[in-house]
């Protein structure tokens, strides 16, 4: 069975709850050259960021992925609620005061002090770390699995595709590689009959004749161009069918097969050549940006 391939491209959601605990975990991803990865957490889950990282990274290797975790607590355990005793005494004080220099009565001190910034401050109660992760981890699992099989299923569709496309490319090449040798002698009935009408009875020396077709023939020889592209599709079936990390590796292919039909349409001196290889360039052009998002 062959390897599946994958996109960059991809999205995954995952949730878990556990001792009045809710995790949910979001993962998406686009292009990119190289693996990059942004994790935004409450501040109270800062310490598990290098282990989230790299567990994600055990099945993602290539693209741009940012990952959202949120956290949801239903225990009042969880909860830490903190009196700043001295902020509060300095906010009374200047409330008396403002009550002795106004002449100013009634009102509740105690209301008015809880009510000022960081008196009374609620934060997350600081929790084990192996607790957390415990809980945290099935959440995470769940949003990677997702991820990658959405990667997974536009991955193997861009496959298809491509092998599709190299399928027609093949097709190409051997119209150029039949139709070549015909070029030349196309080309060599053209010169004698050229000789023919200037030259009328006159002898002509077969060898010069021969050394101009020759010359022809080596000028616009694309057999090994051909042949190299012809063994690239060999290798573009392989890679492709060979599954796993293959984007770094089909984009270098892509662009020596697309030197070679440069080549080829540099020394192309046939119209139907001319027409294969420009059709040829577009399938390249085609395949290569659809290589832009593989992994």
């Amino acid at each position: 069975m062959n390897a599946s391939v994958r996109s960059m491209t991809g999205y995954g959601r995952g949730e878990h709850i556990a001792e009045e605990r809710k995790f949910t975990v979001e993962m998406k991803s686009v292009n990119h050259r190289y693996n990059d990865m942004t994790i935004k957490l409450p501040r109270s889950l800062a310490s598990l960021e290098d282990k989230i990282k790299k567990r994600i990274m055990r099945d993602v290797f290539r693209g741009k992925t940012d990952v959202y975790i949120s956290f949801e607590t239903f225990s009042a355990d969880d909860v830490d609620v903190k009196l700043n005793e001295t902020l509060a005494a300095a906010y009374i004080e200047k409330l008396n005061l403002l009550e002795e220099k106004f002449g100013l009565t009634g009102g509740n001190k105690l209301e008015l002090a809880a009510k000022f910034p960081d008196v009374i401050t609620v934060e997350k109660a600081q929790q084990e770390e192996a607790v957390i992760w415990e809980a945290l981890a099935p959440a995470l699992d769940e949003a990677v699995e997702k991820f990658v099989a959405m990667r997974t299923v536009e991955g193997e569709n861009l496959k298809k595709d491509i092998l599709l496309k190299g399928e027609r490319i093949k097709t190409l090449v051997a119209e150029v590689k039949e139709r070549s040798p015909l070029v030349v002698v196309e080309y060599q009935e053209k010169l004698n009959n050229r000789l023919k009408d200037l030259l009328g009875s006159v002898d002509v020396d077969p060898q010069r004749i021969a050394t101009e077709v020759a010359i022809f023939a080596d000028r616009g020889c694309v057999d090994e161009e051909v042949t190299r592209l012809e063994s690239h599709l060999v290798q573009l079936k392989d890679i492709l069918e060979g599954g796993g990390q293959v984007g770094r590796k089909l984009d270098f292919l892509i662009q020596e097969m697309n030197r070679e039909s440069n080549t080829i349409a540099s020394k192309a001196n046939d119209i139907q050549i001319v027409k294969a290889t420009i059709e040829l360039k577009s399938e390249i052009e085609k395949i290569r940006e659809q290589i832009q998002n593989l992994e």
